[in-house]
């Protein structure tokens, strides 16, 4: 499995990140699933769009948790035809850009996506969330394939 993701995408969660950097920040990661029907060697997601999200943790700076409301909203939409939530983004300032003890207690084994940026200096990584994972037992690590595009909005 791999998932694309334009580079103006990209910079624009790591300028988000970098915009609050004692904080981690996150929101949705929106778009195309992999074709199931593909070969999972071959098979490649998009990544569309992103919708930041508060983060309403009570730690903001060692602890991420999505806003509800923007939470309902996005699967609203999505049931109504709008692009699928493939998962979620959040930062970890001053850290590195891998799934903490944390993140893998607070994720359910759903196959849902979450990149995480780190820094500064940024750098960001993209992982899927799984039974028996290479990374605390819930992660393993998923392909970004990082095309030209045009600037985040």
């Amino acid at each position: 499995m791999k998932l694309r993701i334009s580079r103006g995408l990209l910079d624009g969660i790591v300028a988000l990140a970098s915009k609050t950097p004692g904080e981690e920040v996150c929101g949705l990661l929106l778009g195309l699933p992999p074709l199931a029907a593909a070969a999972p060697a071959t098979a490649a997601g998009t990544i569309e769009s992103f919708l930041p999200a508060t983060n309403v943790a009570p730690d903001r700076a060692r602890h991420f948790e999505i806003d509800p409301a923007t939470l309902i909203r996005a699967h609203r939409a999505e049931r109504d035809g709008g692009p699928a939530i493939l998962g979620c983004f959040h930062s970890h300032p001053g850290g590195d850009p891998t799934p903490s003890a944390e993140d893998a207690a607070q994720a359910e084994a759903n196959g849902a996506l979450w990149l995480i940026c780190a820094g500064p200096p940024w750098t960001a990584s993209l992982w899927k969330a799984v039974t028996n994972g290479a990374v605390h037992g819930r992660f393993d690590p998923v392909p970004m394939i990082v095309d030209p595009g045009p600037s985040a909005p």
